[in-house]
């Protein structure tokens, strides 16, 4: 439970449960926590703010791999973590999808004022980071501010 209410996670791969809807999903850490019950207006807010209020009744299987990757990134929000850690949020989407993800993260950290943790190769989403660390076989190389 402490993972839960202090990280967030995000994964390359969306981890949806498939057969749950987009809402479902979102709800799902509430849920685990024992706080489903005053969670559902959040949920459907989080799904607003990722532009997907009107596709929370549909199952991962009928939403876009851009869809799917903003349920994700609602559902990490859902408890407010302090630490958001996200695996290549944009690894897995094109170029336009991958932009607007990582706007929806940049926007959700000043609106939540979570911090992100980002993991990527893409120097574009590197650049848009306050500290960039990088790595190359296990040892840090470089730390900018």
């Amino acid at each position: 439970l402490l993972r839960a209410r202090k990280l967030g996670f995000v994964f390359q791969s969306y981890q949806l449960i498939p057969t749950l809807t987009a809402e479902e999903n979102v709800l799902l850490p509430a849920e685990l926590a024992g706080a489903a019950g005053s969670a559902a207006a959040r949920a459907r807010a989080l799904l607003d703010d990722v532009g997907l209020a009107d596709r929370r009744d549909h199952y991962p299987v009928q939403l876009s791999g851009g869809e799917q990757q903003r349920v994700a990134l609602a559902r990490a929000f859902m408890l407010q973590p302090p630490i958001l850690m996200a695996d290549e949020p944009t690894g897995n989407l094109d170029s336009t999808n991958g932009a607007h993800v990582l706007e929806l993260l940049l926007n959700m950290n000043r609106k939540e004022g979570t911090t992100l943790i980002l993991v990527t190769h893409d120097p574009q989403v590197a650049a848009r980071a306050g500290r960039r660390i990088q790595m190359r076989d296990g040892v840090i190389v470089s730390d900018e501010i």
